[in-house]
């Protein structure tokens, strides 16, 4: 039987005069903001503690990138099923069990011997962290009925995923400077305990009235379609083109195909394909996707430019960050009464200018002229994000039946975890890649230090460091060149992304209207 319903264009038209929450319903959203804080400072401190553990553990380039990708990949593989789940049986249940799973393996995580150990607790945490992000932005479109408050609801879930972002490398330089690496994935532990305590008492259950059965041949192709595509991505960006890449990205296509087929033709889907024909749906997850992809690239460089090349700690690294995350917290919540007065299909593509700026300023600008430019462009990129990623989130929330947010909200979170991988995996690789290809290595060394010095720049810092004298300077001084080398094509390709995401922006979202 072929499904022929649609979203209703009027969804969200009723909801500016919906009933407001009061204290209990803020009470709620700050309890859900510990599980955003939480996978916000993991993130970013993950990448400030990249070059410790890449000196503790020795990983190869590519499981360098695995420690990194691993969690979001089998995040976005999950986040559908979990999504759908919890409309069924519950987003809060779905929340506080990705919860506890999420506390017990972080502390598997910090205690890691080896890099295969490792990639292995991240991806059990991607595991439990698919059931967070979903549930906590599901139960905002259940609590906050009004748009109003909605749109600033969503503005602070943003905000505290900025925020989460700026202390995380607080709160990891500190930890990097007086503990072992392995510190950084404990700060989930006091974090999820007071939610398991007061999720119960504050936030409402919430799930589907009417729910479809469990569909496990859609939960086996969603994920069958997300992990080979992202796969032969990683495997692109790092190794070049190869026929296993495009046999992972032919499998990968033809998974999500059967998926939508599937989905088309059932009664009630495990994801309803009716959203995608709405702009403010489809054009919305592809800006949320884009400018991820660029915000997780620039951290990805910058981290390591910032902490290898200028030879800052890690906290005082973080400290040069805190700028730009500020910029995106006060960028987010300011663009909420503007956004009740200009389209989306003028409000987005203006904020992604100042993200475009940002990366050009990094493009132009030589390692000569220190950590200024850096802190610069990113408090500039940082405008743009965080204002177009609040317009963004509203639309998704508010394009789809409050019964199906569950499902919405982890098309979202696919997108956004998509993009972290694809952030990494594309300006990442392509870092590597000139950084490789521009390392002219010093004459005489030992043959085992060119081998750390051409797997990745923290290799170089290491091998050069156990090099006597002028030698280890020398090797030094080649890789910081070559990683520098980089860093301008990187800077262009992340602003030609911003660039497609305020097009995409223009022309989706150009039928709706502002609230």
């Amino acid at each position: 039987m072929t499904r022929t319903a649609s979203i209703p264009a009027t969804v969200a038209d009723d909801e500016t005069n919906a009933p407001r929450v009061g204290a209990r319903g803020w009470a709620a959203l700050v309890v859900l903001m510990l599980p955003v804080l939480l996978v916000s400072v993991d993130n970013t401190v993950l990448s400030f503690a990249l070059p410790e553990i890449s000196i503790a553990l020795a990983p190869s380039g590519a499981e360098q990138l695995w420690i990194i990708d691993v969690y979001p990949l089998v995040l976005a593989g999950l986040l559908v099923t979990m999504g759908t789940l919890g409309d069924r049986f519950g987003r809060r249940r779905m929340l506080l069990i990705g919860a506890t799973g999420f506390a017990a393996v972080s502390v598997l995580a910090a205690f890691a011997p080896t890099a295969a150990l490792l990639i292995t607790a991240r991806a059990l945490l991607g595991f439990f962290g698919a059931m967070l992000m979903p549930s906590t932005l599901s139960l905002l479109r259940s609590i906050f009925r009004n748009r109003d408050q909605r749109r600033l609801a969503i503005a602070v879930w943003a905000a505290g995923f900025s925020a989460g972002s700026a202390l995380g490398p607080i709160v990891g330089g500190f930890l990097l400077e007086h503990f072992a690496w392995g510190s950084v994935f404990l700060v989930a532990v006091p974090v999820l305990i007071p939610l398991l305590i007061c999720a119960p008492l504050l936030v409402p259950e919430s799930r589907d009235p009417k729910p479809g059965r469990i569909d496990p041949i859609s939960i086996l192709l969603s994920m069958a379609a997300m992990i080979p595509v992202v796969y032969a991505i990683k495997s692109l960006a790092t190794e070049g083109p190869s026929p296993a890449a495009a046999g992972w990205a032919v499998l990968g296509t033809l998974m999500g195909v059967l998926f939508v087929r599937r989905q088309l033709r059932a009664d009630i889907p495990m994801l309803d394909m009716a959203l995608f024909r709405r702009g403010s749906f489809s054009g919305a997850i592809l800006v949320n996707l884009l400018s991820v992809v660029a915000l997780v690239g620039f951290l990805y460089f910058v981290s390591q430019h910032l902490q290898l090349v200028l030879g800052l700690t890690p906290m005082v690294a973080g400290f040069a960050l805190v700028p730009g995350m500020a910029a995106m917290i006060v960028a987010g919540l300011a663009v909420v009464p503007i956004s009740r007065r200009v389209a989306p299909s003028v409000l987005v593509p203006s904020a992604l200018v100042f993200s475009v700026a940002g990366y050009l300023l990094v493009a132009f600008t030589s390692a000569e002229h220190g950590v200024a430019p850096l802190v610069i462009a990113f408090v500039v990129l940082g405008i743009g994000i965080g204002a177009a990623e609040t317009v963004s989130n509203e639309l998704i929330l508010s394009s789809a039946p409050a019964e199906k947010a569950g499902a919405a909200s982890a098309v979202s979170e696919t997108a956004y975890e998509l993009g972290a991988v694809l952030g990494t995996a594309i300006l990442g690789g392509i870092i590597t890649a000139f950084y490789r290809g521009a390392l002219a290595l010093p004459d005489g060394l030992p043959a085992e230090a060119a081998r750390a010095a051409r797997e990745t720049l923290a290799g170089a810092y290491t091998a050069a460091h156990g090099l006597p004298g002028k030698m280890g300077d020398d090797l030094w001084d080649a890789a910081a060149a070559a990683f520098g080398s980089g860093v301008m094509v990187t800077s262009l390709i992340g602003a030609g992304l911003v660039i497609l995401a305020g097009a995409i922006a223009g022309v989706t979202l150009r039928k709706t209207p502002s609230h």
